[in-house]
């Protein structure tokens, strides 16, 4: 069986669990393998049937509504032994990214992490993604009889593919010290749109000159519904929170479109953004190094270009 770990926010499946699940039945649909969902928190059975899974193998504990990456593997390591699982698919976000090297180990599978394609199995079980910070792409081939993949964010379209779904619930044998991290407290991000999660991200860097000058980054965002981003140097001089820090060092990301307002363009920060599907960028320097990796590019200055542009958006949108 392929069985996908699925996440929620509230009891919301999140964007990313869509995906996965959409990955999934394509896989299942092209092998002929059963699919199912592994949840370990309250979420929208009816959903998960409808992108496509027959099972859902359901957790009901409360200690899980804290992320422990070790509890966490156990977990899903016994729900994927007992149900007869062989391929094993998981978001590529910071979740995913802590799980998935320990259920590798744990389950003994070969692992690919951040795919950016649907696998191939015509001769073997091949797997693709972007390697050199976006530069090339580079296909893996996993041997071994347990296979663990993790999904870029944007990688593959959602998907409907309506099917009845058997909700199972399921217990663990984890006990109180299997459970490593305490939870203190939990703080609500702010903004309409998490940028994990987002397809549109707006981002600003030095040259706005100042968290004052934010205003235009944050109506071009609601204009086009999408998150706000900045660059390490910004988040470091506290201009913006970290958590909108997006790079190497920060959040690495892959939305359908990225602005770039006032960002050079440092290695660090292409690292993180480079698997955007599309990238415009707006600086002063005509050599900012950013423009080399840009699908469009202005050049000139943010205090002209973007109240002209948050205009057209407006004019757009009323007609």
């Amino acid at each position: 069986m392929i069985l996908v770990y699925i996440e929620s926010n509230n009891g919301q499946l999140k964007k990313a669990s869509l995906e996965v699940l959409t990955y999934g039945k394509k896989l299942s649909d092209q092998t002929g393998t059963p699919l199912g969902a592994i949840s370990l928190t309250e979420t929208d059975n009816a959903l998960v049937g409808e992108y496509g899974a027959s099972k859902l193998f359901q957790a009901s504990d409360a200690r899980f509504n804290s992320f422990d990456s070790k509890a966490f593997t156990k977990a899903i390591s016994e729900i994927f032994k007992a149900n007869g699982g062989t391929v094993l698919i998981l978001p590529f976000n910071q979740n995913g990214k802590a799980l998935a090297p320990r259920l590798s180990v744990r389950l003994e599978a070969g692992l690919v992490n951040g795919a950016n394609a649907l696998i191939h199995t015509s001769n073997g079980f091949i797997v693709s993604k972007n390697v050199f910070s976006g530069k090339a792409v580079a296909n893996y081939q996993i041997h071994t009889d347990i296979k663990i993949v993790s999904v870029a964010s944007n990688s593959i379209p959602s998907e409907k593919s309506p099917t009845s779904c058997q909700v199972i619930p399921v217990t663990t044998t984890l006990t109180d010290a299997d459970f490593t991290v305490k939870f203190i407290k939990n703080e609500l991000v702010s903004g309409d749109i998490a940028l994990s999660e987002a397809d549109l991200v707006v981002s600003g860097g030095r040259g706005l000159k100042g968290p004052e000058n934010w205003g235009m980054i944050e109506d071009c965002a609601k204009l086009l519904g999408a998150a706000t981003a900045c660059s390490r140097a910004v988040a470091d001089v506290h201009w913006r929170p970290h958590h909108e820090h997006v790079g190497q060092t920060g959040l690495a990301i892959s939305p359908n479109l990225y602005i770039a307002v006032g960002i050079s363009g440092a290695i660090q920060h292409l690292a993180g953004v480079s698997s955007s599907k599309t990238i415009v960028v707006i600086n002063t320097d005509a050599d900012a190094p950013f423009f080399k990796a840009a699908d469009y590019g202005i050049v000139g200055d943010a205090f002209e270009i973007m109240p002209k542009f948050n205009e057209a958006l407006k004019k757009l949108k009323a007609s």
